[in-house]
This record gives structure tokens, sequence and C-alpha cells, in this order.
């Protein structure tokens, strides 16, 4: 019953629009400018295809709202992309809803013929919603996706005109009550079915007690209402986040202002700086600041110019609290309506609901567990500072340290307890080669090959790229699209990893992931070089991608990532990244773009050392924020009172007056992490314990590693949400999850 609907983005690192007006005037000189790039092509006998040059005319070129031609309503294979535009949204979206609508009908229909002592099978209930649901969930997807890619003002006018239509029309079918009571007395049928439909059937009624199938009258008029506000106001925020990031720059011309800068982050800035269409190089600039991650990380790490840094700092922790992308009554009226919804239902309060559906049994479980491990932290975090603020007073520093000292000097600090910048690592680390480690780790660890398919479909950006993954046999079993590279201008900011396609035996269809990335592009023939932290990033994605795409359950309701309890969904994405640490992979990722040579291994055994370092206060942040959004969640206080309260318990700097971070927390108040960030921390608890079954066997064991990577997939890979993730956990390691693999991994043991 659970029809897909939303955007599912997992994924997540720490916390952009491109004009697109569709006339056929502006169509007859793409046409002439296509005409004239094809005769260039076809005199020079250029092998470059000429589909690469539509990549720089506007996403509309082919725009049209005819239903016959619209790309969103022909689903034969995967998304056109380079056919898609914002005009074509309203009429696809609308037709596919009406459709989605008629099919719940009949549906309904049909089940209502039943007497009272029919039995109802699966195949009456489950597989026409399955088939009706799925020409929508595909289209929207793709714009949800374009929303995130490829956002345009007029993409997101298109969205907001549709959005409330797909949510009307979803929330009829969450609502039904025939098909609610259709599906309770199939669960109550003495029919067997297996264990992942039972699955699906419990998670089904809870999904449509959740949504409000047994509320009536004024109640459920209010509560579908505020689903609708909520709605708009989550695409607000997230808008206003983007806008804000975007709106803000600084553009430096004194050389000394970039004093200390790493020359690849010089590059960037300067590539930054040449948007603007101006004549600039890194050695002599302009040099464009702004708050994307690749740029605001590094030049707080490493710029000599407290001022600057300063500036930079106070325009981070303020994005999205004034002027016209403020979202600072935009929290409060988020978590009223949540709110308002959790009590209209039966809920205390908006996380005691959210709780409902995940693997905590209530918020004192999830407090009990922030709470243990921040007494594990708090104080070790408090030594960290201590030494750090010691540190900088002995090498030049006068006075107390502030916010935006604390990466610079951090990073100073680094570079002198193990010898190595993190600079010093991104030349070993190019895109290609960390992609050939990663898939060479996947096909030992789980016997699949990735093949690269470009050109095999269409893509909405030239960097993006695409790769086929097949089994030992040889077979085709799912595909994926990579989108590496930060764009500023029309792309979000963070990493995730979202479905295109699930598993399905009824509708013949093969999963397909998308993976987004933000690190920087190639620049001047220069490959694109990740940072340390970028490695680990792509690993993270690429577990979430595994989950989706090697999953051998056969009903999309809890295929891959599906019907997956939220607090465990993080498992194999975290498992991922301790590969990166694994002598073996590190030889296979790492290759120093110019000489190819690995990463010595006088840095590898630092960059183990270094794993520790302020991990006090790296988990300290984490709980602050899973506090925090638990917090928000269950108090009624005003957000900037709840931020001071929960500040005080998980902070050992307070956040400044001017902190506004809630403002851009995009995970809970745009995302699918509200009132359960702590989920992080969660299945960390669980990846943490999962890799130490690796551990065990010795590392450089590659047989029983490969054992004990086989019975990985075929467990939490393979089994997605058609088991309880405690009893998946249970089937892998033999017991249940301890905390102790985390702790002695943070050196907090």
């Amino acid at each position: 019953m659970a029809v897909r609907l939303g955007i599912c983005r997992l994924g997540c690192r720490d916390l952009f629009m491109r004009r697109q007006v569709c006339s056929w005037k502006r169509l007859n000189i793409y046409f002439i400018i296509l005409s004239i790039f094809l005769v260039i092509q076809v005199v020079t006998a250029s092998t470059c295809p000429v589909y690469n040059i539509l990549y720089y005319l506007p996403i509309d070129r082919y725009c049209t709202a005819s239903q016959e031609n619209n790309p969103l309503l022909q689903q034969d294979g995967l998304p056109k992309f380079t056919q898609i535009c914002a005009e074509q949204v309203v009429p696809a979206i609308q037709k596919l809803t009406a459709d989605f609508d008629r099919n719940r009908q009949e549906v309904e229909e049909k089940l209502q013929v039943f007497g009272a002592d029919a039995e109802i099978t699966w195949e009456d209930v489950f597989n026409p919603l399955e088939i009706g649901g799925s020409k929508l969930s595909y289209a929207w997807s793709v714009v949800n996706h374009l929303m995130s890619v490829k956002n345009s003002d007029e993409l997101r006018s298109a969205y907001q005109q549709i959005q409330p239509l797909v949510i009307e029309t979803s929330t009829k079918l969450a609502q039904s009550r025939v098909i609610y009571d259709a599906i309770k007395r199939l669960n109550q049928s003495k029919r067997k079915l297996d264990e992942a439909q039972y699955r699906i059937i419990n998670s089904s009624l809870l999904a449509a007690q959740l949504g409000g199938v047994e509320l009536t009258g004024e109640k459920k008029e209010q509560f579908n209402n505020n689903r609708l506000q909520m709605a708009k106001l989550s695409m607000d925020f997230s808008n206003n986040l983007l806008d804000s990031i975007k709106s803000f720059n600084i553009i430096l011309t004194d050389k000394k202002d970039v004093d200390g800068l790493p020359s690849s982050l010089l590059q960037l800035m300067a590539l930054n700086a040449q948007q603007d269409k101006t004549n600039v190089n890194a050695d002599t600039g302009p040099w464009k600041l702004t708050l994307d991650i690749p740029c605001y990380e590094p030049f707080m790490k490493h710029s000599k110019q407290r001022e600057l840094r300063q500036r930079l700092y106070m325009a981070f922790i303020t994005k999205a609290s004034y002027g016209q992308y403020d979202n600072s009554d935009m929290i409060e009226n988020i978590r009223n309506l949540r709110q308002e919804n959790a009590k209209i239902l039966g809920f205390k309060n908006f996380a005691d609901k959210s709780l409902k559906s995940k693997m905590a049994q209530d918020v004192t479980e999830v407090m009990t567990l922030i709470r243990n491990l921040k007494l594990k932290s708090k104080s070790a975090a408090t030594q960290e500072l201590h030494d750090l603020k010691e540190f900088a007073n002995s090498n030049g520093f006068h006075g107390d340290l502030s916010h935006w000292d604390l990466p610079y000097w951090s990073e100073r600090r680094r570079e002198q307890l193990f010898n190595f910048s993190e600079e010093e690592l991104r030349p070993y680390f190019p895109l290609g080669r960390v992609l050939q480690g990663l898939f060479s780790l996947t096909s030992f660890l789980f016997g699949v090959k990735i093949k690269p398919a470009d050109g095999k479909v269409e893509i909405w950006h030239e960097d993006v790229r695409f790769f086929d993954i097949l089994n030992e046999q040889g077979d085709h079993i799912a595909s994926f699209y990579l989108d590496p590279f930060t764009r500023p201008a029309e792309k979000r900011g963070g990493a995730w990893m979202d479905t295109q396609l699930g598993k399905s035996e009824l509708l013949k269809t093969k999963p397909v992931a998308y993976l987004v990335c933000n690190q920087r592009p190639p620049i001047e023939g220069v490959p694109s070089l990740m940072t340390f932290r970028e490695v680990e990033t792509l690993f993270h994605e690429f577990g979430h991608g595994l989950q989706h795409m090697l999953t051998t359950i056969s009903y999309a309701d809890a295929a891959g990532i599906n019907n997956i309890e939220w607090d465990a969904v993080e498992l194999p994405s975290q498992l991922m990244e301790n590969w990166v640490y694994d002598k073996n992979t590190m030889a296979t990722i790492s290759g120093h773009y110019q000489t190819g040579e690995t990463l010595p291994k006088h840095l590898f055994d630092q960059l183990i050392k270094a794993r520790k370092y302020n991990a006090g206060l790296s988990m300290l942040r984490q709980l602050y924020f899973s506090a925090l959004d638990m917090e928000l969640h269950t108090s009624t206080d005003p957000w900037m009172d709840v931020m001071k309260r929960v500040s005080e318990e998980y902070t050992i700097m307070k956040p400044l007056p001017e902190d506004r971070f809630p403002c851009s927390f995009q995970h809970i108040f745009a995302g699918g992490y509200s009132a359960g960030y702590y989920s992080y921390k969660w299945a960390e608890v669980m990846s943490a314990d999962a890799f130490e079954a690796f551990q065990e066997v010795g590392l450089t064991n590659r047989d029983k590693v490969a054992i004990v990577g086989k019975r990985f997939k075929d467990t939490v890979l393979a089994m997605g949400g058609g088991m309880h993730p405690k009893k998946v956990f249970q089937n892998f390691r033999g017991r249940d999850p301890s905390p102790d693999a985390l702790l002695k991994l943070y050196g907090l043991s």
C-alpha cells in the first residue's frame, strides 16, 4: 500500500539556478546553433557525440506541453533527461494523478464486491496498487530529483503548483477505509504469506493509521490541510537555504587575503569568479569565496586572515535566517503543524508519532542512548578543546579561541601531531582511481561486477556518469547514475543516494539509483582530486546504493531501502566508510594523479592514528544535533530557547548569540530525519559492530573476509525491508548489536 511519492533521499553529509524560459523563438535559435554544430562535425569528421553540445543549451530546448510528446509520460526506459523541461511537469503530473486516483477507485470497487466470508488475496490488494502507482512514482521521482540537481525558477514554480495535487491524491489512498479494511482482512486470513509480505502488510496498516485513515469529520479535514501546509513549508525551507547560500559571496583581490590557502582551493575560488565572466587565474585572482562546503571548509581550515574567517563563519551560522530567505518563522510553523497532527492522531507529541515506525521504542530509549554516549565523549571533548587552546597559545595566538579559530588551529595541530595535512593527501585521490578501488572492493566483498555504461542513457549534466552492476553469472541486476561535482547555481549541497527505480518482480524492473556528491570538479586539466573526507562520503553513499541495488526481495514495497526502519537505514552506508581505513583497500583507491604512486605507508599509518583525533568533539557535535532534533519535537518552547537549553548540555563552546543553525537544519525540516536524526548514532552502533565481524577474522585473511562479505550481502543488503532490521542484524552477527565497538572505534571505551 505504501506508494513512494515522496523523494527518498539518504545520506547525508554536512549541511542552487539557471533560468529556463521556453519559447519558439528561442527554440529556433537553438536549432540553428545545433545545425551549425552538425555541419562542423560532418566537415571535421569529429568523433565527439553531438549530444554533448546539448548540455550547453538550456534544459527546455525540447520544451513541449503536449501529452503525446511529454517525456515524463514516456516510461518505457530510464528518464529522457535531455528532453525534460519545467513546462511539462504540470500536465504530466495532472494526468498521472488522475490515472492514479482512477486506479484507486477501481481497486476499491472490486474490493467492495467481496462478501464477508470471501477470502481476500495479496493479488487482490497489493498487485493492482503497485501497478497503478508505478507511473506516478516514476515521474514524481524524476521531478524531485531535478529539483535537487537542476533547480530553476521555472521548475520550482511548476513543483509548487502541482505538489498539492500529488499530496491530495496520495492522501486519498492512505485514507481509503475500503483498502485499509481489506489489508486488515488479509492480515487475519489463513492464507500463507512469506515474511516480507507480512512486513509490508503491517507497515501498510501502520502507515495508514499514521496517515489518518481512522479520522473523520473536522479532525480529518484539519489533518489533511496541515499535511499540505507542511509539504509547502518544507519545500520553501529548502529553497530558502539554497538561495541563501547562493546569494552570499566575498570577492578577494588582494594576494595577502589568500595567504596560506592550498592551490586546489585557489583554483576553485578562481573558477567561482570566472563564472561571473571575469578574466581570472588561480595565481592572480580575483577569487570568489562562497558558503558552498568545498569552498567554505578548506578556507576555514587554512586561511591566515582571522577577520575573513570570522566574516565567513558568521555568514555560515546565519544562513537562511534573515531577509527574504528567512526560515525563522517557518521552523515554528512546521513544528506546530507536526505537533498538531500528532495530537490529532492521539500522540503526546510529534517525536512519539515519529518513533512509532522506528526501531527505538520511545523517546526515553533514544535519549538514553544519546546521554550514555555523551557521558563517554564530553570529558574527552573538554580535554581536546583544552589541548587545542594550549597549542594555539604556544604557537603565537593570544587570547581566547573563537568559533572561527577552531578549524584553523585544529588543522594546524593535526598537521603537527600526525605530520601530514589534508591537502597533502588530495593528490592521491583522483576520482577515477577512487572509483576503481571502490568497485574492486565491492566485487571482492559481494561478488558483483561494476561496468561503465556511459552513453547508454540520457543524463541531466555532462559530468554525470552511468554504471551497470552484474552478478557473478554476468547478468545485469542493477544500475546507477553518479553526479559527483558541485554546481552551486543549480544543485543543492551535501551528498545523498536516491532511487530512480526499485526492484519489482511484478513490474519486471531492476533497481536504479542516483548517487550524488558535491566535490570539486576537474580544473585546468587536473582531475577532480578528493579530500579524504570526500572519499569517505562517496563510500557512504555507495553503501546506501548497494542496499538498494543488491536486494533480493521481489516486492517493491520492501525491496532495497523501502520499508526499513529509519534508524537502521544508515547501517550499510556507515559500514562502507570503515573500508577506507583498510590497508588493502587503500592500495586500490589511492594513486597519485601524476605518478600513480599509492598513498605512502607512513601517510597511511598517520591517517589511521588521526582517525581518533578530536573524536570526542566530533561525537559530541552529532549528539548535540540529535538531542536538539528530539527536543524540538517534544517541547513546545520557542526554538531559540530549545537550542540554548540543549547547547548548555551538549556543547563545550556555546553557540554565539547570532547562531541560527536550525534555520539551515535541512535534515529535519526539509528531509526525512525529523525526530530521527539520532538514527546516525543508532545505526553507527550496528555498523561498528558489523565491521568488527570483518576485523575478527583478520582483514588480511582475504578468504575469510570474503565469507563475511557474502554473509553481509545475503542478510543486510539482500533482505532490505523484508525482515525487521533487528532480526537481519542477528542473522548476520549471531547476536544483538553492542555499543562497545563504536566506543572502541573512537577511542572512547
